[in-house]
This record gives C-alpha cells, sequence and structure tokens, in this order.
C-alpha cells in the first residue's frame, strides 16, 4: 500500500500556508505522489498545532478513518497520540511526517515542551510508521524514543537557473531564507556580521514572522542598534519571483539554526550554485554533503550560536577570493548530482509497501531541555526502506 491504481492515501497538515520547509516539502511530496499515479486527498486541518481540542482532535479523528491510509504532517499528529492510537487500533494505516520534533522547537517554557515530548513519544510509538527528512534525524529520533523502524524520504530538489555567484565587482550578497524564531537563531548571524562592518556585504534575512513576533522585532531592533540598517533587509516571507529574485542574486547561504533535521534550503542552494554555511551538529550537515561525488566541499560548517567562530569564517570567505571560489565550483559540481522529488516520493510509497513490523515497546526518554547541537559530523541511521 499504495501502488498506482490503489485506493486512497490521506494526507494531513495544517492549514498554514507560510513557505516553510515542511510545507515546500509537503506540497512537492504530494505532487510527486500524484505523478506516480497515487490518488492522494489533501486535508489541511484548522486549529492550534501542535495543540488541540476536542473539537480539532474529533476532525483528525474523522480524516484519519476516511482514508485506510494516511501521511500524516508531525505538526498535527504529534500532539494527538490518541487519536493517531485510536485510528490505528481501527485497522487504518498511520505514518507520521517528522519535520522537526515538537520538543525541539526553542523559546517555549520548560513545562510546555516536557508535555510535547510525552505526547510526541506516546504519537510516535502509536503510529503504523514514522518518516523523516535525513539520516540523522531518522537517528536521533532512534536514539530517543527507541523506535527503529524510522523511514527516510530526503527532500528532492527542483532544477533552478544559476545564481549570479562570484560577480566580484559588486558586494557580495548573503541570503537568510528561515522563519525569524529562536530555532533559525538569526540573531547570531546579525551579530556576526556585526564584527564585519570594515567589509564590502549586504544580506537578506527572508522569513515569516508569525511563528514568532517577538523574536521577530528582537532581530529588527538588533539590526537597528548595530547600525546595519541600510545593509541588513528583513523582508519577511517571499514567495514566486520576489524569492526567485533573492536566490539570483545570492553568493552565499547561512543558516544558523540551532536544531535542523535537514534544511531544505541547502541543497536549493546547491541547485542554484550557491555555496552554504549551516550548523555544525545538525541535519543541515547532511543537506550540504548531499549528493557528493568528490572530497571538495560547498561550504562548512561552524558551530551554533557562536557569533565570533561565524564570523571569522565568514571574514575568510569575504577577503580570500581563493575560497570563495573553491565553495562556488563544488557548489556548481552538486547541481547534477541531487535527488529529485520523485526520489522522495518512491522512498516514501517504499515505506508504506515495507514488510509489517511489530511495533515498538520501549518507552524512550523525551529531552528535558532543548537539544544541544551535536559536534561532528551525522551519526548514521536506518535505511528508508528498512
Amino acid at each position: 500500500m499504495p501502488a498506482a491504481g490503489s485506493p486512497v492515501l490521506g494526507f494531513l497538515t495544517w492549514d498554514r500556508d507560510d513557505p516553510t520547509g515542511g510545507n515546500v516539502y509537503n506540497r512537492a511530496l504530494i505532487a510527486e505522489l500524484r505523478t506516480l499515479g497515487i490518488d492522494v486527498r489533501l486535508q489541511q486541518l484548522a486549529g492550534p498545532w501542535p495543540d488541540g481540542d476536542a473539537s480539532t482532535h474529533l476532525a483528525l479523528a474523522r480524516a484519519l478513518r476516511a482514508t485506510p491510509a494516511s501521511l500524516v504532517d508531525g505538526i498535527v499528529a504529534c500532539g494527538s497520540p490518541d487519536v493517531v492510537a485510536a485510528a490505528v487500533e481501527a485497522g487504518h494505516v498511520v505514518i507520521i511526517v517528522v519535520h522537526l520534533p515538537l520538543s525541539d522547537e526553542l523559546g517555549i517554557e520548560p513545562a510546555r515542551r516536557q508535555r510535547y515530548a510525552l505526547l510526541e513519544s506516546q504519537a510516535v510509538h502509536a503510529a503504523s510508521g514514522v518518516l523523516c527528512s535525513s539520516r540523522w534525524a531518522a537517528a536521533e529520533l532512534n536514539s530517543r524514543y527507541g523506535r527503529g523502524d524510522v523511514g527516510v524520504a530526503v527532500p528532492g530538489v527542483t532544477p533552478a537557473g544559476l545564481a549570479r555567484g562570484g560577480q566580484d565587482f559588486v558586494p557580495p550578497r548573503l541570503l537568510s531564507l528561515a522563519s525569524l524564531t529562536p530555532t533559525k537563531d538569526q540573531l547570531t548571524l546579525i551579530r556576526a556580521l556585526a564584527q564585519l562592518a570594515d567589509l564590502p556585504w549586504t544580506a537578506d534575512l527572508v522569513g515569516s514572522a508569525r511563528a514568532d513576533p517577538g523574536y521577530a522585532a528582537q532581530v529588527r531592533a538588533e539590526i537597528a542598534a548595530a547600525g546595519l540598517a541600510e545593509r541588513i533587509i528583513v523582508p519577511g516571507a517571499l514567495v514566486g519571483q520576489a524569492l526567485d529574485q533573492r536566490w539570483r542574486d545570492a553568493d552565499l547561504l547561512v543558516l544558523t539554526s540551532r536544531v535542523e533535521t535537514y534544511g531544505l534550503v541547502v541543497t536549493e542552494a546547491l541547485a542554484r550554485g550557491i555555496p552554504a554555511i549551516v550548523s555544525a551538529g545538525t541535519g543541515a550537515v547532511e543537506a550540504l554533503q548531499e549528493g557528493a561525488t568528490t572530497a571538495e566541499a560547498p561550504g562548512t560548517a561552524v558551530p551554533a550560536a557562536e557569533p565570533q567562530s561565524l564570523a571569522t569564517v565568514l571574514r575568510s570567505w569575504l577577503t580570500e577570493p581563493v575560497l570563495r571560489q573553491s565553495w562556488r565550483q563544488a557548489a556548481l559540481a552538486r547541481r547534477d548530482t541531487l535527488p529529485g522529488w520523485q526520489q522522495t516520493a518512491e522512498a516514501v510509497v517504499a515505506y508504506l509497501n515495507r514488510p509489517p513490523k511489530a511495533p515498538s515497546t520501549q518507552a524512550g526518554l523525551p529531552p528535558a531541555s532543548p537539544p544541544t547541537p551535536r559536534r561532528g559530523p551525522p551519526r548514521s541511521a536506518p535505511s528508508s526502506l528498512s
């Protein structure tokens, strides 16, 4: 379940349309599953997800009962373990698609984090299966919750035109593309750039302010206090031609996330020949390595939440033409080796069609505090088709 021509496959997610990595992944996956001949029925459920009440949980329960099998975004499923368990017990297949564990989001109160972690643990064990976007994330979920059959469907990349990178006669343009939240940690980038005011550069911090308006206000205030309002632009969330223009103008992507399961924007950058700096010890390192056929790296990883370390690397990139050219050439070399969305959809279908496996009964230990990015390369993880 489900091959082409088989029964309907539900896809349940929230009703927010912000251009987040999870939303982009969901839309691209649904389109490709349909291309493979699968009848995917999308339902965007209203509600204050991941929190819910009796009415939102009833809507989720009805949606799960409407199809024999469903993929459910973790933002909906991981706060509703009782609903997931009831659907599975009634004979429905429920696969949770985890984009970011609920308890990994920074900036929430400890009691709320603990509640999310407990609910998430229960949902993960109640589900028929769990899918995530990287081997790093699969290993993390296995380690945290003891579920050894987590599948991997790495995000695909849509072919894109080359960015202008390498035009040294204009100030280099940096791009940060992520919602303005403590998890994405734009303040670290601003504080690093404040140490580089003696060098020519400009930066775009593109991302929605809806998730955490207070943090977004702090980002803007810090830019103003550093005297960088003319050099760092915060345009909000962008889509379509406005976002395409930012991509075309970019020389370097900087993703300062303190927690990241994969980092779809990293491979989107590589598809345009744009190198990237990412946070060490996160799944974004895996994205930076995606499609590698040589030892040449299209960027590097730096310790998370350390403005000085980031400033040091950025200064080297801004002042050393050989380094800039090396990263650029390595990014260009990746363009033809990155996976497409068809491969993502095929991995999902293979996971749905895997032989039945008894669910894990190990309780697992949810984190009591915000996760700390690991140093060093990502750990290995189970195959997506195990």
